[in-house]
């Protein structure tokens, strides 16, 4: 069965490739702007199952991976920045705090059930300057992640310190990605490569 993954995340690509999968991309054409929910998680989780269901539309019979990855500061989501002026104000926001990243996964195979799960790392930021923010967003990186940055930036370094899944504030926590993969029968060919810290990832299953 062929897998897709339903993102045109870059960063996403490059994670699910580290568990040894040949996938086609395909983005979904979900809209995230506007979008409401009771809770941030119910949010995350909806938005994955809806871009795994629209892509899904297309390829009834392959199998559909699909994420959404959200930024949580004291109950209020943080989208991508539309501009500079917003991407200034949300790491502004961010600075010395901790927050939330929540990342909703989905899984469609054909002839069964939708799979979903999400998973949540706190995050605290360190206290970067003002300087940096501004070369940050001069070099056009904060506009297409949530919270208007990158735990991976070699450059700008934000994060402070983590609590759990490294791979999910990146945008694709690998072992649960796995795990809903598995339970779909799609073993990975090989052993899957996974990056340092995700290795010893509190999500990591025991078996």
């Amino acid at each position: 069965m062929r897998l897709v993954l339903a993102s045109a995340s870059p960063r996403r690509r490059e994670l699910l490739a580290r568990l040894g999968f040949a996938f086609e991309v395909v983005a979904s054409g979900v809209d995230e702007d506007g979008a409401a929910a009771a809770s941030p998680r119910s949010l995350a989780r909806r938005l994955a199952r809806e871009k795994a269901l629209d892509v899904a539309a297309g390829r009834p019979d392959e199998a559909v991976l699909a994420a959404d990855t959200i930024v949580v500061l004291r109950g209020e989501v943080l989208g991508k920045p539309r501009d500079a002026a917003e991407a200034r104000e949300m790491l502004a926001r961010l600075r010395g705090r901790t927050h939330r990243v929540l990342t909703g996964v989905a899984l469609r195979v054909p002839g069964r059930r939708l799979l979903a799960a999400h998973v949540v790392t706190r995050v605290r930021m360190r206290t970067y300057a003002a300087e940096e923010v501004e070369a940050y967003i001069a070099g056009g990186d904060p506009f297409d992640k949530a919270g208007a940055y990158a735990i991976q930036d070699e450059g700008f370094r934000p994060v402070e310190a983590y609590a759990g899944c490294y791979c999910n504030v990146v945008g694709l926590p690998l072992w649960t990605a796995l795990r809903l993969l598995s339970a779909a029968g799609l073993q990975p060919p090989g052993a899957p490569d996974m990056l340092p810290a995700c290795a010893a990832c509190p999500e990591r299953p025991s078996v």
